[in-house]
């Protein structure tokens, strides 16, 4: 019997492989930790960070991207001195592997995993090649990004990813390793069954954040909250700024685009800022921009901007599709085009009091679907799934 059935707190333990730069993902493993934390469960973290590649080397690196023989020996001990129900993992790539899912199944316990962007099917993870987006790989063996060099230029690097997705691939990994797959939103569900996984696996939960219902006050501008860089349409909304003498926004976020907003008289440059103060900025901005050219999972600016009452502004791709309704919550503009930007935040800027219409909406959709109790109680019925499923394959009964 599943202890969720017994009604016995859960032990999960959570894997995640941080990047050297901080982002989303690792937010998502905290407030996750976080959640089940203070509804009595037991749950912790196995970790590795990228910034170990620095002393192990690039070479040795690639080798555990396809297996690492250090996760199956500390996951081994982990995992028996934990006792967890469930394995909960985010990002293995590339130091903690796909041995993980191994580890776990020798052990009896079943994987969870979210999928927070299309690395299993796409070596560069957000089918986007050249500036646009590219499905070349989707559905077929992803060897053409070797000779497109779609991982960073390299390809090498493209090369170690390419024979770890098809490895794991060929060998059943990624269909008998996980219990149950955690998708964003319906349109990454349906990418993945596209690209052969199995739907039946597949379950979707988005992100949450946790903020209180904002106060009612003076909202003015538009505001940018994200990486810097070029999948995240920097270029587009430069060019949109441009052909907006006058507008502004406040730009908030580090990375390799950053001197586009440099001495530019729409925007104004703020680095990065701790989440309170994004939050504080997202309750007094007018508007949040999102002019991403690739396709995004689940952006987490767009659900904290819903939690503040602040309408968005997305590309017409992807999920964004998906999680802005135009005209409801926000605006959509054609993906990678400027001028139909330019054309939305001239509309907003001149149509306040249909924007704060929009915020309220958008606020309302929050606490539809993007509360942390909303969450907890998806999670919880993907756990017992994935409990159900493990006891079903092991003769162990549901």
């Amino acid at each position: 019997m599943s202890p969720l059935a017994t009604g016995r707190q859960l032990r999960v333990l959570f894997a995640h492989n941080f990047y050297q730069q901080s982002g989303g993902e690792g937010a998502v493993v905290n407030a996750e930790i976080e959640l089940l934390q203070r509804h009595g469960h037991e749950a912790e973290l196995f970790s590795r960070h990228n910034d170990e590649i620095d002393q192990i080397g690039k070479i040795a690196a690639a080798v555990q991207a396809i297996w690492s023989a250090r996760t199956v020996t500390d996951l081994t001990n982990r995992i028996a001195a934990f006792k967890p129900d469930v394995v909960h993992a985010h990002n293995t790539f590339p130091l903690i592997s796909p041995s993980l899912y191994a580890v776990a199944a020798r052990a009896g316990v079943p994987v969870v995993q979210t999928l927070h962007n299309f690395r299993l099917l796409c070596p560069q993870a957000m089918f986007l090649r050249e500036g646009r987006v590219c499905e070349d790989c989707l559905g077929k063996a992803p060897w053409r990004s070797v000779v497109h060099r779609c991982y960073r230029g390299s390809v090498a690097q493209t090369a170690v990813l390419a024979s770890m997705i098809g490895l794991h691939r060929a060998i059943g990994t990624y269909r008998n390793g996980v219990s149950r797959y955690i998708a964003l939103t319906e349109f990454s569900r349906a990418k993945f069954i596209a690209g052969g996984m199995p739907d039946e696996q597949i379950s979707v939960k988005p992100n949450f954040v946790d903020a209180p219902r904002p106060v009612d006050g003076k909202r003015d501008g538009g505001l940018f909250v994200g990486r810097l860089a070029g999948e995240k349409g920097i270029v587009v909304l430069v060019d949109a700024l441009d052909r907006r003498p006058g507008s502004g926004i406040d730009v908030v976020g580090v990375g390799p685009e950053a001197a586009r907003f440099r001495g530019h008289n729409g925007a104004r440059l703020h680095g990065w800022l701790e989440q309170t103060v994004i939050l504080e900025r997202m309750r007094a901005a007018a508007f949040l921009v999102v002019p991403s050219i690739c396709y995004e999972n689940f952006p987490v600016a767009i659900v904290e901007a819903f939690a503040c009452g602040l309408p968005v502004i997305a590309s017409r791709l992807g999920a964004m599709a998906e999680i802005v309704r135009d005209g409801v919550t926000g605006l959509l503009f054609e993906a990678g085009n400027a001028d139909d930007l330019a054309q939305k935040m001239a509309w907003a800027e001149a149509n306040p009091a249909a924007l704060r219409a929009m915020g309220s909406n958008a606020r309302r959709e929050y606490e539809a679907k993007y509360t942390p109790e909303t969450n907890y109680r998806q999670l919880m019925i993907i756990y017992s799934d994935a409990i159900a499923a493990m006891r079903s394959k092991t003769g162990g009964g549901v």
